[in-house]
């Protein structure tokens, strides 16, 4: 993918939207369309109602184009472009093994179109079987609902992070990396330990003023999710060895 901002940068400058979208490779429309949504909104709009595009929109189109050619819908990316890491990292994970069934399929069919070319009739039909993705397709469908639900958490965690710009999410990262820190600090004193517990609320307040309300079902849901996902215990052992499974056994601690 070609880089779309070095124009802007070695300028400085604000761009119209037909240079943005000549840069791009996008329509004047598609920008026009992104501004109606939110995905991309330009940083000036004059009194005549031009829109205007900097470095920091570009590269924020940039990243559109990128989840766009991955075959995430408009409706998936816009999450995705204020998402904290592990929601991002897994949703990318999930999006990559899905292209390389996809891709593993073209294989076949391209397989199966040079052997018609050089004369050869095959009588293989797996190439036009989906069954393999619509399984996969489905899992992810079924993990989030197990995961999430429908609820009204879920609703709101997608509203709240798609709202947060690059200011937002520098704040809550570094609110998660104290937390993450005093919870190291309480390991030696175990789980339960009035400081570890003191702990558990700190982050629980945190959830619920940056994401959404945390109840106490779904904070033992993301203890469960913590201690079952390795995911989550590489982000958080970051910060110190087994962090993660002191923290799902401290939220776990919590119901006791």
């Amino acid at each position: 993918m070609r880089t779309l901002y070095p124009m802007a940068m070695k300028m400085n400058c604000l761009l119209t939207v037909k240079e943005a979208a000549v840069i791009s490779g996008v329509s004047v429309r598609t920008l026009h369309h992104y501004h109606k949504l939110g995905l991309l909104v330009p940083a000036q709009v004059t009194e005549a109602g031009y829109r205007l595009y900097g470095q920091a929109e570009l590269a924020r189109l940039q990243q559109i184009l990128l989840y766009k050619e991955l075959g995430f819908s408009l409706e998936e990316i816009r999450p995705l472009l204020s998402a904290d890491h592990i929601f991002l990292q897994d949703a990318l994970e999930k999006q990559t093994r899905l292209l390389m069934l996809k891709r593993k399929r073209l294989d076949k069919l391209i397989e199966l179109t040079q052997n018609l070319l050089k004369g050869e009739c095959i009588m293989d039909f797996a190439a036009f079987d989906t069954k393999e993705i619509d399984q996969q397709m489905e899992q992810y469908a079924q993990e989030v609902k197990e995961r999430w639900g429908e609820t009204l958490a879920y609703e709101e965690s997608q509203r709240r992070m798609a709202s947060y710009g690059k200011k937002e999410w520098d704040k809550i990262y570094a609110g998660m990396g104290g937390i993450f820190r005093r919870f190291a600090a309480c390991m030696e004193k175990g789980p339960d330990s009035p400081e570890a517990q003191a702990m558990v609320r700190e982050w629980r307040d945190f959830i619920a003023k940056n994401f959404y309300p945390c109840s106490d079902e779904i904070l033992q849901g993301l203890g469960q999710m913590y201690e079952a996902d390795p995911r989550f215990q590489a982000t958080f052992d970051k910060t110190s060895p087994g962090l993660g499974a002191f923290i799902a056994e401290a939220i776990k601690a919590s119901a006791t």
